[in-house]
């Protein structure tokens, strides 16, 4: 689908790329052996869960409305069995056999769908890094020792440097287990003792106590040498590896953007800083809501961010424009998005709900949940502000098959109901007289002097060619939540990461 969606052409000329797609594939086609200094990945994995984009309401409450970004694909089924028989047959030789033990220890299960999906991603991961690169894997217990053997698998027991604690406080005790409050980074080099790694920008304060123990001699006498007083490192003590001083983001904190695994950008730092320079380039398989790539951005590297969904995507666009102000302050393309007007009618086919997503990304607006109740008939909300500084809205509605004069009628409907300014269809297929002429009856919303259709209908080929909603944002958009404003001195808010 890739191919089709970008018309052929070759990706741009900008120095970071932003793709939509599954990262396997887009490591197999567009990623050149050994061009990536530093690898981050969090992969995602819950069993019998979907993974969703939560947004706030209005008044800062959490949403009753759960956006699907994608279903927990890791699950055992034609495609982890096709992926796990793939794997095992052209994978490299310890490979293979870790994915054979595996599934003999483990049984056909959702856990051996994840490794099965896992590994040959790894595989590639490994391809594109640079000699002197590293790789940080991201996870949790429930799946942290057996990816540790796909990792010696794939990179070799002989590159492995530590298992990092990341350890943090948080709500909740189960009543017969202790407390589960840390996530595990493992990290690994291409080539052990040749990967890059300064521990400076990452140093901490010593602790009082030892300041006052090196102070004065301390006996520092062996095999019968007297090396004299031993001196503190000057920017402060070499980094282990167990982090407890970063708290996940709260709630209600300025950069919390509704991803439920969304990073704090603090412990993303310690990992750019520490191993990679100014000008190298970072790669997040699995981007989500960007931390890694809007981290790497203020940090001075180049970035690679890659998701399957469009509403990642959008997601990461926003916060870029948010943290970084427009292009080319960030100069970046995005590739796998439609173009055309052909890419859009293949995106429909194969995938209309992420057709969905990108139809709805290409006007600012957040899709809504497809249930029963008060969002039925709304595919999209986009909130704005006028002078009253009332919260309005414009509701959307996305169709990529057959539209008829009916379907106008319904969204007409849902204005009234939702008591929203404005309306708007979106469609592939060209509206018809009647749609256009219902459209029109509905009369307008009317600010500052200003009349603009309550009823808006815009076909792809519009937005593609840059028509937009009209309408009166006078204080602004309020959509999506606000990503700060990224610092240049690389220093994070500390707000955001208390608990």
């Amino acid at each position: 689908m890739l191919d089709a969606i970008i018309s052929g052409e070759m990706p741009g000329a900008a120095r970071n790329k932003l793709y939509y797609g599954d990262n396997l594939d887009i490591l197999r086609r567009y990623i050149e052996d050994e061009s990536v200094d530093l690898i981050y990945l969090d992969p995602p994995f819950k069993s019998n869960q979907d993974y969703n984009v939560l947004f706030a309401e209005q008044n800062g409450s959490r949403s009753s409305a759960q956006i699907k970004a994608f279903e927990d694909t890791w699950r055992w089924d034609e495609a982890s069995a096709k992926s796990y028989e793939e794997t095992v047959e052209t994978a490299p030789e310890a490979v293979s056999k870790a994915l054979q033990a595996f599934r003999t220890f483990l049984g056909e299960n959702d856990m051996l769908a994840y490794l099965s999906m896992m590994a040959p991603r790894l595989v590639e991961l490994r391809r594109v890094l640079k000699a002197t690169g590293s790789i940080y894997l991201h996870c949790d217990p429930t799946a942290s020792h057996y990816l540790k053997m796909l990792m010696d698998a794939v990179f070799g027991p002989q590159e492995f440097l530590n298992e990092i604690v990341w350890y943090y406080r948080g709500a909740g005790v189960p009543k017969k287990a202790r407390a589960r409050r840390h996530d595990v980074l493992l990290w690994y080099a291409k080539r052990r003792g040749n990967h890059y790694f300064d521990p400076d920008p990452i140093r901490q304060a010593y602790a009082p106590a030892t300041k006052e123990r090196f102070s004065h001699y301390i006996g520092n006498v062996r095999d019968g040498r007297d090396y004299g007083i031993q001196k503190l490192h000057p920017k402060g003590k070499h980094p282990d590896d167990v982090i407890a001083d970063i708290q996940p983001i709260a709630p209600s904190a300025k950069a919390r953007l509704g991803y439920p695994t969304q990073k704090p950008e603090a412990l993303l730092e310690r990992i750019i800083q520490a191993s990679s320079n100014e000008g190298d380039t970072v790669l997040d398989p699995f981007c989500g809501c960007g931390t890694a790539i809007a981290v790497a951005q203020r940090l001075e590297r180049n970035w690679i961010g890659i998701d399957i969904t469009h509403l990642a995507v959008n997601l990461i666009k926003h916060r870029l424009l948010d943290g970084f102000g427009v292009q080319p302050k960030v100069d970046y393309d995005v590739i796998g998005e439609p173009t055309d007007l052909q890419g859009a009618q293949q995106l429909a086919q194969e995938d209309p709900y992420q057709f969905q997503f990108w139809a709805l990304g290409l006007v600012g607006a957040r899709p809504t949940e497809q249930k029963k109740g008060a969002d039925r008939g709304i595919d999209g909300r986009l909130y704005f502000h006028d002078d009253e500084k009332k919260t309005k809205q414009i509701v959307f509605s996305v169709k990529s098959g057959h539209v008829s004069v009916r379907d106008v009628r319904d969204l007409r409907g849902v204005v009234e109901r939702e008591a929203a300014e404005v309306g708007a269809f979106i469609t592939l297929n060209k509206p018809t007289k009647a749609m256009r002429k219902e459209a029109a009856s509905a009369g307008f919303y009317t600010f500052g002097g200003n009349r603009y259709p309550r009823l808006q209908i815009l076909t792809i080929e519009d937005l593609l060619a840059g028509k937009r909603v009209q309408y009166s944002g006078y204080y602004g958009d309020a959509t999506f939540k606000k990503a700060p404003r990224a610092k240049k001195d690389g220093a994070a808010n500390k707000e955001i990461f208390s608990e």
